[in-house]
């Protein structure tokens, strides 16, 4: 009667290992579809991206036409086109030969050299009495 006590026990725990371990092959089923579907949106999403990519690369081809049909007259080597630049690195404050830096205490950048102003263009003035000024 004992033995038969321990077969059914036995019986009982391998149902209960078995429904678990078909609740967890479900949860995984269930995961897996959704990482199937995420694949699928990003798949649809870099179609759409490359699509978007070639319309833009095709925009700028005929807008560099349209451009190019202005005629700008020649270029000197400042008007030549010339590729972005690259932002520079910040670079610590030097200190002057002979000055001791203190600590907590900036050093004064160097003044900029202002370029003199211009002068009204003839365009510019106005002698008419009749327009205010904003």
């Amino acid at each position: 009667v004992a033995s038969v006590q321990r077969v059914t026990d036995v019986i009982g725990e391998i149902s209960a290992a078995t429904s678990e371990q078909s609740a967890g092959l479900g949860q995984v089923n269930e995961t897996v579809s959704q990482l199937d579907q995420m694949t699928q949106r990003n798949a649809a999403l870099v179609e759409q991206s490359a699509a978007a990519a070639d319309s833009m690369r095709d925009e700028a081809q005929r807008m560099a036409a349209m451009v190019a049909t202005f005629e700008l007259g020649p270029q000197t080597p400042a008007m030549a086109p010339v590729a972005a630049p690259r932002p520079a690195r910040p670079t610590p404050p030097r200190v002057a030969a002979g000055s001791a830096a203190l600590p907590g205490v900036a050093a004064k950048p160097a003044a900029a050299a202002k370029a003199p102003p211009t002068p009204p263009t003839a365009a510019a003035v106005s002698h008419d009495s009749d327009w205010e000024s904003f």
